[in-house]
């Protein structure tokens, strides 16, 4: 999205702090570790080195705010379209995505592996009193916990299979083979590429002169003569972020047909397109909510309420097959959880544990939103609820 402008591809509550000119050698005579960001002549500052900046400074700093994510709106548009089109397209354009993307993170992880610098894992964890990485979610095994609470959203799609197990020909064959399977796989994969992309740039580097582009920036700076692979990898991000707001929204709307079927939410989310089969009207009012968040929220406040809606669902399910295994052990179950007293508790502790290593302000809007759905659900849902009815 180089060649749109940075107002255009970025929320009204971003923005963009740039040095050019004379300025750079300026600020950076002040701060010589600052060089380390200057590329093609221009510095880019993150928000804290900016406030850092004395005041006759700051004043050379060309600050531009964004307006909306044009881009991200385009890509749920044409998703959405894509959803409502059928299943099977859906399938189809997302196996080619997930091809593509794999096909490119194998490649980064065998070509950067010859490039990985021992000296950057060294310690491998990061100390207590590191500056900036102070509390205890900050550093250390707390760190690790803190990081993953932040990035779990990635594993969101896992779940989200299930949702459309009504469209699958053996669901009892089908959906613990795709959600086991492709679990195992992708944390396998999560864990190589982490490896292999902190072993070429040391992860201090990520914070100032990476930044959403790291993969990118580690692979220009430090793998000589792989300048293509920086563009692939792009390219698998931009299809790795696609894929996995396609099978969102998809998983979404089913979740969103249940509910309708089931009277906690109104009729229209229910309907199916007369052509093509699909909840048309779910994924339409899909696309207006999450749209608002796309254009107008930072990415990164949307990510971390993901992770905690992501989180805090895993909690309830943990809990539910455990409640479910006691109150109803006579229920037909295609698939059953082995050992699920343990396999629930530990679902339950560690996903409370990454919950309360999110920072206050994530916790205390999600919290808000929770109400939000509880609010429908006593207004409108438990009023309408067909299993209330009986």
């Amino acid at each position: 999205m180089g060649g749109i402008p940075y107002e255009w591809c970025h929320s009204p509550f971003e923005a963009r702090h740039l040095v050019t000119g004379d300025a750079v050698a300026q600020i950076t005579a002040t701060n010589p570790d600052l060089l380390k960001g200057v590329k093609d002549g221009a510095l880019l500052l993150t928000e804290t080195q900016y406030a850092a900046l004395p005041e006759n400074l700051a004043g050379l700093v060309t600050i531009t705010n964004g307006i909306i994510n044009a881009p991200a709106l385009i890509i749920l548009f044409l998703l959405t379209l894509l959803l409502i089109r059928g299943t099977q397209e859906s399938a189809f354009v997302n196996m080619i995505i997930v091809f593509i993307k794999v096909a490119i993170v194998l490649l980064f992880i065998f070509l950067g592996w010859s490039f990985v610098n021992p000296a950057n894992h060294d310690p491998y964890f990061i100390p207590a009193g590191t500056p900036g990485h102070e509390g205890v979610f900050k550093h250390g095994w707390g760190g690790v916990l803190g990081g993953a609470a932040i990035v779990f959203f990635a594993f969101i799609g896992f779940d989200a299979v299930s949702t459309a197990a009504q469209e699958a020909k053996n669901p009892k064959r089908d959906m613990p083979i795709g959600i086991l399977g492709s679990l195992v796989v992708c944390t396998i994969l999560y864990i190589l590429f982490g490896h292999v992309l902190t072993g070429i740039a040391h992860y201090e580097e990520f914070k100032t002169q990476g930044k959403e582009a790291s993969v990118a920036y580690a692979i220009q700076t430090y793998m000589t003569g792989y300048g293509w692979l920086a563009t692939a990898v792009t390219v698998a991000i931009l299809a790795g972020f696609s894929s996995v707001i396609l099978v969102m929204l998809m998983g979404q709307s089913r979740i969103f047909y249940t509910m309708s079927n089931d009277g906690l939410i109104p009729a229209a989310f229910g309907e199916v397109h007369p052509k093509y089969k699909t909840p048309y009207k779910a994924n339409w009012i899909l696309f207006v909510l999450v749209g608002a968040f796309a254009a107008f929220v930072p990415g990164s406040v949307a990510g971390d309420l993901t992770s905690f809606g992501t989180l805090f669902a895993f909690v309830l399910v943990s809990a539910g097959v455990w409640i479910m295994r006691v109150k109803a052990p006579n229920v037909e179950r295609p698939f059953r959880t082995p050992a699920a007293p343990v396999v629930a508790t530990l679902g339950v502790l560690v996903c409370s544990g990454m919950i309360i290593a999110l920072d206050a302000q994530t916790l205390k809007v999600a919290f808000i939103w929770m109400a939000v759905g509880l609010l429908v659900y006593f207004l409108y849902g438990r009023s309408h609820s067909k299993l209330r009815q009986k």
